[in-house]
């Protein structure tokens, strides 16, 4: 009985804050959709580039240690020492604002001297005025980490949309005049950092009106610290790497023969419009992940294995069938999608052939996260690296061939390896679960992957029918929700049988 309370519990969490979360997702794409309507591809390639170094030092001061401070508190609780919960946020706090400190100090005032890290010069004072935001969003990420740690995922929830709502609300109004690529780019990274600013105060609030208080970091320090750093490893370097592409891929294009303008176009179209939408299942997988992760690490720890397995055939379960769900609708409508939202050909181009990296993206994020939540972030970091390196290889050797499909094709190559990396892992640390309820999972993931072929090519007749008659986005629109009502016919068939 308290399994199922607790399940239903769970369950209800996730839902709401995966709803809260695809709102979220939904007002980013659409300022998306309006930033590459305003400051157009090129502009949209300079912005990525000063975001994808500034990510590098948000998550170099951040990394792990949100998720960190979530865990240490969780075992806090349930060694029911409340002061080692206040020392554990403290101790986050004080981390973070030491490793973020002296980035801005060395960037604003001697950032010429830094020139080379970006593949186009115009991007360092974009990445100047993201770095403004720099502390305020690391601290602001702790205090997110505490809320996860003491289950408060619904203010955590609603002070992303509400940090979302403000970055799309100063950012239409800043680019109603744009007179340059560069200063499109420059408008949309003010925008970011007043939302940064925003939710730092806000959460600030939250925390002490919440009952939140500091203790003394000194004796948690270091142990925070060390278990954080493997994962703060994997994030930096997940940063580093796509700071990497920033510059290595243009470069590569323009080596194959691309113009300069050329190639940061589809730099642009590539990280900051394809790649948006690819990234949707994340969304509701790091939702489910947030309100697992917490339960996880006080079942492993409370040694309560029954529902600590219960929890880990549940993750893997919905991770795959929102990868399955998703993976039609990207491949039949994804060049509409690209066409409507971006007015961007390519774009839709680059989601139907790479929609593919769903299933094993997914599998990636569920397993990096519960092998995390166990104390295993030192064999997940060596399995990023595996994967970051055949990422790279692509950038490096593929782009002559195929374009900017290279960095599509080296995403898949790095989740594939990290997955089976992870799950390989997962079933020595827990074989009893892949014993006990491995054919059953076989059995779920199978059929999910085995609807994706028929639902895909009713999705494609079904969008051929429509455009006969409609324009591209009534088409697109009916399409749709045909497909989405095949889908739920079809997942409705599969777990009937299933119960049978």
């Amino acid at each position: 009985m308290k399994n199922t309370t607790a399940t239903s519990a769970v369950y209800a969490t996730a839902s709401i804050v995966t709803f809260l979360s695809v709102a979220e997702r939904a007002l980013g794409f659409l300022y998306r959709i309006v930033l590459s309507r305003l400051i157009g591809a090129e502009g949209l390639g300079l912005y990525q580039i000063a975001l994808s170094l500034f990510s590098v030092f948000l998550t170099i001061g951040t990394g792990g240690i949100p998720a960190t401070v979530s865990r240490f508190i969780c075992k806090s609780k349930a060694e029911q020492d409340t002061r080692g919960e206040r020392a554990s946020f403290t101790a986050g706090a004080t981390l973070c604002f030491l490793l973020t400190v002296p980035v801005v100090l060395l960037f604003l005032p001697f950032g010429e001297k830094f020139t080379f890290l970006f593949s186009d010069d115009r991007a360092l004072p974009v990445f100047k005025i993201l770095l403004v935001g720099l502390v305020f969003s690391s601290l602001y990420a702790v205090i997110r980490g505490h809320f996860w740690g003491n289950k408060k995922f619904l203010t955590g929830s609603i002070l992303e949309i509400a940090e979302e709502t403000v970055m799309v609300i100063v950012g239409v109004l800043l680019l109603q005049s744009v007179d340059s690529s560069l200063d499109g780019a420059t408008k949309a990274a003010y925008a970011v950092v007043i939302s940064y600013l925003f939710s730092f105060t806000a959460s600030v609030l939250c925390f002490f009106l919440g009952g939140g208080k500091l203790a003394s970091p000194k004796t948690t320090l270091k142990p925070l610290l060390r278990s954080s750093l493997p994962i703060t490893s994997v994030r930096a370097s997940t940063s580093l790497v796509t700071s990497a592409v920033a510059v290595l891929l243009p470069a590569m294009l323009m080596r194959a023969g691309a113009t300069s303008g050329e190639a940061l176009k589809i730099f642009g179209v590539v990280s900051g419009m394809a790649m948006p939408v690819l990234f949707i299942p994340a969304t509701v997988i790091g939702s489910f992940s947030l309100v697992l992760i917490p339960e996880l690490s006080q079942d492993y720890y409370g040694k309560n294995t029954e529902r600590l397995y219960n929890n880990l055939e549940r993750g893997l379960t919905v991770s795959c069938h929102v990868a399955c769900v998703l993976l039609p609708f990207f491949y039949a409508l994804g060049r509409d999608l690209g066409t409507i939202a971006f007015s961007e050909p390519l774009a839709g181009e680059m989601i139907v052939k790479g929609c593919v990296i769903l299933l094993p993206m997914s599998l990636t994020m569920i397993t990096t996260s519960m092998l995390n939540s166990m104390g295993f972030e030192r064999q997940t970091f060596i399995f990023y690296f595996l994967g970051a390196a055949a990422m790279l290889l692509c950038v490096l050797l593929l782009p002559s061939l195929c374009g900017g499909y290279a960095y599509l094709i080296g995403l898949g190559a790095s989740y594939v390896v990290c997955a089976v990396c992870n799950l390989v892992l997962l079933s020595k640390k827990c074989p009893v679960l892949f014993k006990t309820r491995g054919k059953r999972m076989a059995f779920s993931a199978g059929a999910g992957i085995c609807a994706v072929l028929p639902l895909s090519i009713v999705g494609i007749a079904l969008e051929k029918l429509f455009s006969a008659f409609c324009s591209a986005l009534p088409a697109a629109v009916l399409a749709g929700a045909l497909l989405a009502f095949a889908t739920f016919g079809v997942y409705i068939l599969l777990f009937r049988r299933r119960k049978k």
